[in-house]
C-alpha cells in the first residue's frame, strides 16, 4: 500500500539554462563529493594531480536550514565507532609495464584454437582450469592453478598479464570457497582504501564519471515534463558511497526540478552496512547546502531477497525511478522474477548502467564462454587505465586492487554459478516483460563528448547501440547506459 504524500511548500521556479551558471566544461566536471568524504576520514590529500576534476569543497550547513532529513536506516545495521583511525597505505615498488607504447589489440580469446597468444600461453592454462570446473575435475584444476601460481606471481606486466593474475586469483578463491565465507563487515581502513581508489579512478579515467553523468541525465530527462510530480524517489541498487548524487542534487537545486525534493532508497549488501553512515551523513549535509529537501533510507539486500519490492516504502504521488546495475542480478536467483516484481511498482523510468560488460558476457550459460569474455573485457579496461596514467603510477595499483579486482572476482563467481542454467540475457527479459527502451537525450550525448574531451585519453569514444549510450575503448564497449519504461 502506498502512503499518501504530504504537500510541502512548492518552491519550483522556471528552469534555467546551464549558461546562466557555469561553462559547459565546469558543468560536466562537477561530480562526486569525494573531497568531503576524504576530509571526514582525515585523508584530504590533493597533492597528486589528476586529469579530471572529481570533487568540490563543501561547507557546514547553516542552522536556519529548512531541510527535513529522514534517517530511516534498517534496524539490523550495526552501530558505528565514534572515531575513525584509518591506517596508512603501504608503500610498494612501482609497476613496470613493458610495451607501454604499443597499440591495444583485440585479444579475442573466445576460440583458443590456432590463436597466437604472443607468448602468454598461461591463458590456455586459465581456460583449462575453467574447463575442469565445468567438468567437476576440481583436483586437476588445483594442480593447474599451482603451476599458474609459479608463473603469475604478481599483478605486473602488460594488461593481459595483470588481468590473467586477477582471474587466476578469482579462480583460486572459487575453488577454495574463500569468497563464500560468512559476511564480514568492512573495516574503516578498507573503506578508506576503497574511497581513495574510487577517487583516483574518477580522476584519471572517464569510465566512472560516464556512468554517473549518463545515469543522472536519464533521471533528469524523466523529470523534465511540466506535469512531473515534485516528489522524486530513486531506488538505487548500487549506491556505493553515494558520490554520484552530488551532481544530481546540484541539477535539482539549479533547475528546481521536482521542487527541490529527493528521496533515495538504497538496497545495500550486509557487508557494506558500515558505509551507510558515510553515505547518509555526506549526502544529507550536501543536500542542506543545496537547500533541497532530502531523505535517505537503507534496505538490506537480505531483506530485499525475502520481500522483494515490498521491503521498500513507496509514497503515493511520487515519481519512482529505479537505478540498477549488474550487481543486483548477480545476487538474485533470477532476472525474470526481479523484473516481474518491478513491473508492479510502476516506475517512471528504469535506468540500467552496465560497467561490467554484462551485455556481452552474460546469458550464454557457458562458464568457459563467459569467463573468456570477462577476461577480454577487463583486459581492455586495464589497457585504458594504462593509457590514462603514466607507467609505474602507484594510482593504477590502488585502482586495480580496490576497484577492479573485486569486480573480477564477482564476475568469475557469477559465471560459475550461472553455468548450464541457460538463462536469457537481461535485455531479452526486459523486452519479454513489456519494457521498451527510451532514447537518451541529445544533452546526454553532449555531456559524454565533453567528458571525453576533458579527459584527453586517446582511444575512448562514445557510440549508440540499441538505445544505449556507450563508452567504448577502441571499439569495445566498457560502459553502456540505457533507460527503460513499462
Amino acid at each position: 500500500m502506498k502512503i499518501p504524500a504530504s504537500s510541502p511548500q512548492d518552491t519550483t521556479n522556471n528552469n534555467s539554462t546551464d549558461g546562466n551558471h557555469l561553462s559547459m566544461d565546469e558543468h560536466v566536471m562537477r561530480s562526486m563529493d569525494w573531497d568531503s568524504i576524504m576530509k571526514e576520514l582525515e585523508l584530504d590529500d590533493d597533492s597528486a594531480p589528476n586529469s579530471l576534476k572529481t570533487g568540490f569543497t563543501t561547507t557546514t550547513a547553516t542552522s536556519d536550514s529548512t531541510i527535513l532529513p529522514l534517517y530511516a536506516v534498517d534496524s539490523n545495521l550495526p552501530g558505528f565507532p565514534d572515531q575513525i583511525q584509518p591506517s596508512d597505505f603501504e608503500s610498494s615498488t612501482d609497476i613496470v609495464y613493458p610495451g607501454q607504447n604499443q597499440q591495444p589489440t583485440g585479444y579475442g580469446f573466445n576460440s583458443l584454437d590456432g590463436v597466437d597468444n604472443g607468448g602468454f600461453d598461461f591463458i590456455e592454462d586459465l581456460i583449462r582450469v575453467v574447463d575442469c570446473v565445468e567438468s567437476d575435475e576440481l583436483q586437476l584444476a588445483q594442480v593447474i592453478l599451482s603451476r599458474l601460481n609459479q608463473r603469475l606471481r604478481s599483478p605486473s606486466g602488460r594488461p593481459l598479464q595483470r588481468a590473467a593474475f586477477y582471474f587466476k586469483e578469482a579462480l583460486a578463491s572459487l575453488l577454495t570457497g574463500t569468497n563464500r565465507n560468512p559476511i564480514r563487515l568492512s573495516s574503516w581502513s578498507e573503506i578508506v582504501q576503497r574511497i581513495r581508489a574510487i577517487k583516483e579512478y574518477s580522476g584519471i579515467s572517464p569510465i566512472p564519471l560516464f556512468s554517473h553523468f549518463t545515469a543522472n541525465q536519464a533521471i533528469l530527462d524523466s523529470l523534465s515534463s511540466q506535469s512531473a510530480s515534485p516528489f522524486v524517489h530513486v531506488v538505487d541498487f548500487e549506491i556505493g558511497f553515494g558520490g554520484q548524487y552530488a551532481s544530481l542534487m546540484r541539477e535539482i537545486a539549479e533547475k528546481s526540478v521536482s521542487g527541490g525534493f529527493l528521496r533515495v532508497t538504497a538496497v545495500v549488501a550486509e557487508e557494506c552496512a558500515v558505509e551507510t553512515r558515510l553515505v547518509k551523513e555526506n549526502l544529507t549535509q550536501f543536500a542542506a547546502e543545496m537547500k533541497i529537501r532530502f531523505q535517505i533510507e537503507f534496505v538490506l539486500l537480505k531483506t530485499f531477497e525475502m520481500l522483494s519490492f515490498k521491503a521498500i516504502r513507496f509514497v503515493e504521488g511520487e515519481r519512482t525511478i529505479v537505478l540498477i546495475s549488474p550487481a543486483i542480478f548477480r545476487r538474485l536467483s533470477g532476472i525474470a522474477d526481479f523484473v516481474n516484481n518491478l513491473r508492479r511498482v510502476s516506475p517512471k523510468v528504469v535506468v540500467f548502467v552496465d560497467s561490467e560488460g554484462w551485455t556481452e558476457i552474460a546469458g550464454s550459460g557457458s562458464f568457459r564462454r563467459e569467463f573468456v569474455s570477462a577476461l577480454e573485457f577487463y583486459t581492455m579496461v586495464l589497457e585504458s587505465l594504462d593509457a590514462a596514467a603514466p607507467p609505474g603510477d602507484l594510482v593504477k595499483k590502488i585502482v586495480e586492487a580496490f576497484v577492479l579486482r573485486p569486480k573480477i572476482s564477482a564476475a568469475v563467481e557469477t559465471a560459475a554459478d550461472r553455468r548450464n542454467t541457460g538463462e536469457t540475457t537481461w535485455r531479452e527479459v526486459f523486452c519479454a516483460a513489456g519494457m521498451r527502451p527510451i532514447q537518451l537525450s541529445q544533452f546526454a550525448d553532449f555531456q559524454a563528448e565533453c567528458l571525453l574531451e576533458k579527459a584527453q585519453v586517446r582511444g575512448f569514444h562514445v557510440a549508440k547501440r540499441q538505445g544505449e549510450l556507450v563508452l567504448c575503448w577502441h571499439g569495445r564497449a566498457l560502459v553502456a547506459t540505457s533507460a527503460w519504461r513499462f
